[in-house]
């Protein structure tokens, strides 16, 4: 690879192999979610031209609601590189969280123990925001493809071939491929099993999710256990707030209406501090599976991954868009020098430093998932453990600084 390369344009000009249209470009990104997205913004500053494509259409991302915490050091990365300008107006500055459970209220001050904060900014604006900035750069973002196939990664030309939303069939062959391409993978399933390690873990429950025109019931999100299973109670917007509670995988969200929701809810969140939700009524509700897992490594070839197409984690760490996001931090200046010298060596610095945070991700993604979950067939032992753990957290502060220094994303590896 040479600046030479570099410095083509984003789309080459098409040439006919049949019926099937052929171009050619630097970096080919398989996904337009906020990964590719931001790696895209981070390479086109660096002059290095790209292709990325979706299977969704760009309104199906813009409306699918997920996630909406972002780390300090996120926040930074879309800031500071020009990649989005309205968190800072737009979003909530939350120097904290609150773990309830005994009946009250225990707040963890972000803040004042790890000098950090986290912003409530919905995903899907940081993909409307991230869109918009591919769309002032003139970017080549092809969205509502189908059919996508990747091969040739194994030696110097990868090839992606697709159909676009018009019907036709084209093919793209750059120097690199990019996949983030989310949980369900094109590029990953590319990798056969035997040449990378999964590491899978389901869990026996999973959140019933819902959106409530209401103003915020608190000041910061509430991360709440009890006998009868788990609820977070985030926001969204000063009269928009999204809610979880925990349920059976299998579980239908059209047998469930506001009465039996807000019985719900109340039964798991009484207690003596008087504690009330601000209600409303419900919208858009949906069942919200939980797993982790982790793909290594990370490249493999002239194929790397990043997002959630080599790692997912469960919801309750607000870890999947960060690291996302930080995997990109990593990958876009590997990506750089390996198009400066040419030599594959600098790819493999992203896998093993990406995983690291990976691995940390997991690790307390695990910890307040267990913690702060009930099964149906927990003994009194395990629940008393339980609060037992939460207890060793809300009675220290070092407890409570080390759960801070993780929620913020370890301010002092940044």
């Amino acid at each position: 690879m040479t600046n030479e390369a570099a410095g083509r344009p984003a789309t080459a000009a098409s040439r006919g192999t049949g019926a099937r249209q052929v171009e050619t470009t630097t970096v080919g990104i398989v996904g337009a979610g906020p990964a590719g997205l931001l790696l895209r913004h981070l390479l086109h500053r660096a002059g290095i031209a790209t292709i990325t494509i979706d299977n969704r259409t760009r309104q199906e991302i813009a409306e699918t609601q997920r996630a909406g915490i972002l780390e300090q050091g996120s926040v930074e990365l879309l800031t500071e590189t020009g990649a989005i300008s309205r968190i800072r107006d737009n979003g909530y500055e939350h120097g904290g969280i609150y773990l309830r459970f005994d009946g009250e209220n225990h707040h963890i001050d972000f803040t004042g123990l790890v000098n950090a904060s986290v912003w409530l900014y919905p995903q899907n604006e940081v993909f409307v925001d991230l869109a918009e900035t591919a769309d002032r750069d003139g970017a080549d973002v092809r969205y509502g493809v189908s059919d996508t196939e990747v091969d040739g990664w194994r030696g110097e030309h990868p090839v992606i071939r697709y159909t676009d939303a018009d019907g036709v069939r084209r093919e793209i062959r750059p120097d690199l491929l990019v996949g983030a391409d989310g949980s369900r993978s094109v590029t990953r399933r590319s990798i056969p099993h035997e040449e990378r390690s999964d590491h899978f873990i389901e869990y026996p429950f999973a959140w019933f999710g819902f959106l409530v025109d209401a103003p915020p019931s608190a000041d910061e999100l509430i991360y709440s256990t009890s006998e009868h299973g788990f609820v977070l109670i985030s926001q969204r917007t000063e009269t928009m707030q999204r809610m979880y509670f925990q349920c059976d995988p299998g579980e239908n969200p059209d047998e469930w209406d506001d009465e039996r929701i807000w019985a719900e809810m109340d039964r798991r969140l009484e207690g003596r501090d008087g504690f009330t939700l601000k209600k409303g009524p419900i919208h858009t509700k949906n069942v919200l599976p939980f797993r982790s897992f982790v793909c290594e490594p990370m490249r493999h070839g002239r194929l790397v991954l990043a997002g959630d197409a080599g790692h997912t984690v469960p919801p309750t760490g607000a870890k999947g868009l960060n690291l996302a996001l930080n995997d990109v931090r990593v990958l876009a200046p590997a990506i750089e020098r390996w198009v400066a010298s040419g030599d594959d060596a600098e790819l493999d610095v992203y896998s093993d430093a990406a995983l690291q945070r990976v691995w940390r991700a997991q690790r307390f993604s695990y910890q307040m998932t267990t913690m702060l979950h009930t099964t149906a067939d927990a003994t009194p032992f395990e629940r008393r453990r339980t609060l037992a753990e939460l207890r060793d957290i809300v009675d220290s502060r070092h407890g409570q600084a080390a759960l801070a220094e993780a929620y913020t994303g370890w301010p002092h590896l940044a």
